[in-house]
């Protein structure tokens, strides 16, 4: 905190306790916890950098913008969240609980971010069935593998797994006005083994998009856009935790320096090729470990 050189704050040293003061009685404890610390730290960050008003309403401007570009199709929030590594440290602030209950060298699957370009409630298909459309020439995958209780290991029968990716141009469907509606995504559900399978792409890195505040903030810290080539799942199944998680090819070169802060090494993966197939060049092989939801204390 700025202060004069007799020690002091040069600035109302009652003030924030006075704007912490003025929540209300029927405030929930959790609500006054989180804007307690929220404003305490606000406040002391303004303080300490002697942010200006004309920095202030940059700022607010920043993030009015990205909330005019956001849409069903594209959250510019989300996205600056992402570039500053918020999302990534929410993810594992989450994700801790369950891997603090972690026994004999075992662990769930390890969680990454949402991202902001996921869509709810993509086509229910059937094991085996191929999510690409179009794209005849690209890196077409056998992807499988089974979903179990990392506690007993178990296998999982009706777990269900949402996944999606870009297409090789390194667009997401809702961003490429040349594919087809839900393309490069589906919802499959686990066998009574645990097991899944299905087609699609071995993906490919591409760009954040670059064209509003995300883009321009990564501009004024001189970072790239890049995230290394993946894809996206959520796996659920009643009594268990969800995960939320990225593969991530290990031949990218953008690995180590992925722009929303994402990859963790248990995620990367390795894409092998697949003979025998007409239908898939490469084939890759990935295990999902769910922990089970902690019974509620009281």
């Amino acid at each position: 905190m700025t202060s004069q050189s007799n020690g002091t704050s040069k600035f109302d040293p009652n003030f924030t306790q006075a704007v912490i003061d003025a929540t209300g009685p029927k405030t929930s404890p959790r609500m006054r916890q989180v804007i307690t610390s929220l404003i305490k730290h606000v406040h002391d960050f303004a303080r300490e950098n002697e942010i200006t008003v004309e920095e202030w309403m940059q700022g607010v401007e920043f993030m009015n913008e990205a909330g005019r570009m956001s849409n069903d199709r594209r959250n510019e929030g989300q996205l600056v969240c992402d570039v500053i590594g918020l999302e990534s440290l929410v993810d594992e602030i989450t994700a801790k609980v369950a891997i603090d209950d972690a026994v004999s060298g075992e662990a769930p699957t390890a969680t990454a971010i949402l991202g902001p370009f996921y869509r709810e409630n993509p086509p229910k298909l059937s094991n085996g069935a191929n999510i690409v459309t179009g794209f005849d020439d690209a890196d077409t995958t056998f992807l499988h593998g089974k979903v179990t209780d990392y506690l007993t290991g178990k296998p999982i029968q009706g777990a269900t797994l949402d996944v999606w990716h870009t297409a090789p141009n390194g667009l997401y469907e809702q961003q490429d006005d040349n594919q087809v509606d839900w393309n490069l995504r589906g919802r499959f559900t686990s066998e009574a083994d645990g097991a899944f399978n299905f087609y699609c792409l071995r993906p490919t890195s591409y760009p954040i998009p670059y064209d509003g505040p995300a883009g321009h903030l990564l501009q004024l810290l001189d970072r790239h856009p890049m995230r290394p080539a993946h894809i996206h799942f959520i796996v659920s199944s009643p009594g268990y935790r969800p995960i939320i998680t990225q593969i991530f090819d290990r031949r990218d070169p953008h690995l180590t320096d992925d722009s929303v802060f994402a990859v963790k090494d248990s995620l990367i993966v390795d894409f092998v090729p697949r003979t025998g197939d007409p239908k898939a060049k490469f084939e890759l092989g990935y295990d999902f470990k769910l922990a089970p939801l902690k019974p509620k204390s009281g």
